[in-house]
């Protein structure tokens, strides 16, 4: 299994929340490696090329406004496996139908305010990670323990 890297946001509402560090803490607890970080504000054009794909859907318009609404703290994170493991710890996008343990089950409270995203796919992954960051702002490192997560 090779290591791959995928975008992960948290989104306003975990933000206004108080929950970050929370968050931050599930992932780096599953073994998952932090390569780049920032809290920003989210622009309406930077939003609309995120849900590109949504255009025209009934949610886009309450989907960009609410992404712009407060900030976000945009990550990248490494590890092997790490878009379909990310995804299962975040759980279901709906919060009353994920899993209670996953982060989205154990916190979040409606569809339209479910905390976090995260890419789907490795193609999704690039396009979301050239989005948010420049190639110099993702921080390649050895971390202390990486021998004791895998094979």
């Amino acid at each position: 299994m090779t290591v791959e890297r995928t975008f992960i946001m948290l989104k306003p509402d975990a933000i206004q929340r108080g929950l970050a560090g929370e968050i931050v803490s599930r992932l780096e607890k599953k073994g998952f490696k932090l390569v780049a970080a920032k809290l920003m504000r989210v622009s309406r054009e930077l939003a609309e090329e995120h849900y590109q794909e949504h255009r025209g859907k009934g949610f886009f318009e309450p989907t960009v406004g609410y992404i712009t609404s407060s900030p976000v703290l945009a990550m990248v994170w490494e590890g092997k496996n790490i878009i379909a493991l990310a995804r299962t710890l975040m759980g279901a996008t709906n919060p009353a139908q994920a899993d209670p343990g996953s982060i989205r089950g154990g916190l979040g409270m409606d569809v339209s305010r479910n905390l976090i995203h995260g890419s789907d796919g490795a193609e999704s992954a690039a396009r979301e990670i050239g989005l948010y960051f420049a190639p110099e702002e993702i921080v390649g490192y050895e971390k202390a323990g990486e021998e004791w997560l895998g094979e």
